[in-house]
């Protein structure tokens, strides 16, 4: 009797740059979003950090921040590169393990969360929808008064200033998020570098990300009188001089972390 062979991750192996505490502005968003989700799933909660790079700091922090509001939740790291798994086998614990796959997700649950930072980066912009798609169908559905499992993708720079994320769930996108250090900023348009591979090429006349961003950068030079009361104090005058335009889903609260959140269709490419 022939053994049967071991599928083939699907995805390419990325270079796997990591760093301690990069990803915790998209971690706190997560906590502070999906927290509830996470906690009604209970033991069943799975979450995946797909493409967790060349060490397991991501993972090992993922795990760590979801559970101070969902204690019962187990991450597991999902690398395609064989050698990155063997390498973070020694910190495997209770509730955090490491695999060998890709976007086919080897874990035999439904994530109620699948977390892929700065991964699609590396891919061409025609393989987003496809992988998306892919991922999405991986999330647990959504039932019984759960919104189901939630994908979130972006990129963020080397030591985690900068950050963009989509969320998506079961049927496909929901949100984009903008998250900065406020102190580090210029003006909101620098987060442009870092918007996610859907996005980046979109930034250009015509298209509403590009739009968006020209509407940032006005409304945050028309707030620059509150900067003598601090970057947080600005940043917070913009969005809300921008949400008169523009569909923010989010509310002070999380402005003064730095981030702001509009539907995802009003910055979809062409729409």
């Amino acid at each position: 009797m022939t053994a049967r062979a071991t599928p083939r991750p699907v995805g390419t192996v990325t270079r796997g740059t990591t760093n301690p505490n990069r990803l915790r502005r998209m971690d706190r968003w997560i906590a502070a979003t999906h927290g509830a989700e996470l906690r009604r799933a209970g033991g069943t909660a799975v979450a995946v950090d797909l493409g967790y790079g060349a060490a397991p700091w991501t993972a090992v922090e993922l795990l760590g921040r979801l559970r101070t509001v969902a204690p019962r939740v187990r991450v597991v790291g999902v690398e395609i590169e064989p050698a990155r798994v063997t390498a973070a086998r020694p910190y495997e614990r209770e509730g955090l393990a490491f695999r060998h796959g890709g976007f086919e997700i080897p874990v035999p649950e439904r994530p109620m969360l699948v977390r892929a930072a700065n991964v699609l980066r590396q891919y061409d912009e025609r393989q987003v929808a496809e992988v998306w798609e892919r991922l999405c169908a991986r999330l647990a559905p959504a039932g019984g008064g759960s919104r189901g499992g939630l994908l979130v993708e972006g990129t963020c720079d080397e030591i985690g200033r900068r950050h963009v994320w989509v969320a998506l769930g079961p049927e496909g996108p929901r949100t984009v998020t903008f998250a900065t250090r406020l102190g580090s900023l210029e003006r909101p348009s620098d987060l442009a570098e870092r918007l996610p591979k859907a996005l980046i090429h979109r930034n250009v006349p015509g298209e509403p990300v590009h739009a968006f961003l020209r509407d940032f950068d006005r409304a945050w030079a028309a707030a620059a009188p509150y900067a003598s009361y601090g970057a947080r104090q600005r940043w917070m005058r913009t969005v809300r001089e921008l949400s008169a335009d523009w569909p923010v889903l989010d509310g002070p609260g999380r402005w003064r972390q730095g981030e702001v959140t509009l539907a995802w269709g009003a910055l979809a490419p062409g729409g």
